[in-house]
């Protein structure tokens, strides 16, 4: 959350209208047809939950989701008072807890029902579930028509737990190659059609299976990396049915500036030697922060212009060799855009040899986040 005083000059900033943006324009796509759960797990990937939350639901979203227990609880008591779907595993010390904050979580197996309702005599409300079925992701999930059968037989013999859905997961939708997705997609809906009766919600799309499959929209689809402005990989980049609004900056400032000589070392280990006189910026930034040390020579924006970061990057500091004198409190952008030039989280990820997802989490709570 952000606080009401930061003296330091690095911020992430986090425009949530582009995540409205975002929002509007899938419903537009999806011709309003089908709901949009809108993914804040991870701290809305490193962007804020409560703040994507409820920027998500103001836009049209008609539920969020999570990945943990905890997650869902900190939305509730933060005020979010929409529909909330655990989509990893619970224990089963936190199904009352769940009943009683109208928490929705996911099922894989009968077992977890039969423990929860042998702990639990009498519910003070309804529990709601979604059935987590394993297409092909190979996590957590039940695979076959009697595994699901015997789940739909015990929650059928009491009225304290409710089936309002069934979901998958789709381990191979941002790849040019659809017929994963297609299988996945198949023994999906061969699950769903045994059930007794539909529940409310039958979803399977995520990012990219949303993006790029409309026809396995169902009834909702989960928004989860693209709600932030990313596409889930280059392919689903390329193919996009309508632009993503990116909706986070990192930035920080110059705090020191200094002229050296030719043959001048530059931080720990002396890793970058200067070749000549060279203005070399200190800026407040470092790991501890989400700057990993792997990106040593990436390149920031100064000025308009781009210049690489020198040396090894520190815990809380990094170097950047300036193509000319500087002042002190000149901006620098990490991630974002200064005037015709980008870097992109796509950028950080290729010279990290990891994927954009990575980046936005790893930005660490030490950044204040600024909502525009």
């Amino acid at each position: 959350m952000q606080t009401s005083v930061n003296y330091r000059p690095t911020k992430a900033i986090v425009n949530l209208e582009a995540i409205r943006e975002n929002i509007e324009n899938l419903n537009i796509y999806l011709g309003n047809t089908t709901s949009i759960i809108a993914v804040v797990k991870a701290d809305g990937y490193g962007h804020g939950e409560v703040e994507v939350a409820l920027a998500a639901l103001e836009a049209g979203a008609a539920m969020v989701s999570v990945a943990t227990p905890d997650e869902a609880v900190r939305l509730r008591m933060a005020g979010i008072s929409g529909d909330i779907l655990v989509m990893g595993p619970s224990p089963i010390s936190f199904a009352k807890k769940a009943a009683e904050l109208s928490i929705t979580v996911a099922v894989s197996d009968v077992d977890w029902i039969q423990g929860v309702l042998q702990e639990n005599k009498i519910f003070p409300q309804t529990l709601k579930i979604h059935v987590k079925v394993d297409s092909g992701m190979g996590r957590i999930g039940l695979r076959d028509v009697n595994a699901l059968h015997s789940l739909m037989a015990v929650v059928a013999s009491t009225q304290h737990i409710v089936l309002d859905g069934i979901f998958t997961h789709f381990s191979c939708a941002d790849e040019v190659s659809s017929s994963a997705t297609e299988v996945q997609f198949k023994m999906f809906m061969d699950l769903v059609n045994a059930l007794p009766e539909k529940p409310r919600l039958v979803h399977a799309s995520n990012s990219a299976a949303t993006l790029l499959y409309p026809e396995y929209a169902l009834d909702a689809i989960r928004f989860g990396i693209s709600l932030y402005g990313m596409a889930p990989s280059k392919y689903v980049g390329e193919n996009l049915p309508f632009k993503l609004e990116r909706s986070l900056e990192l930035h920080s400032e110059l705090a020191y500036v200094k002229l050296l000589s030719k043959g001048s070392a530059i931080s720990y280990g002396g890793t970058y030697i200067t070749t000549g006189e060279e203005w070399i910026g200190t800026i407040p930034i470092g790991y501890a922060d989400g700057l990993r040390r792997g990106l040593r020579g990436q390149e920031v924006l100064i000025g308009g212009k781009r210049v690489p970061i020198v040396g090894t990057i520190c815990m809380d500091q990094c170097m950047v060799r300036l193509p000319e004198e500087m002042s002190v409190g000149e901006k620098v952008i990490f991630i974002g855009r200064q005037g015709t030039e980008e870097v992109t989280m796509e950028e950080w990820a290729e010279k990290l040899g990891t994927i954009p997802y990575e980046i936005t989490v790893s930005i660490t709570k030490r950044v204040p986040r600024v909502y525009l």
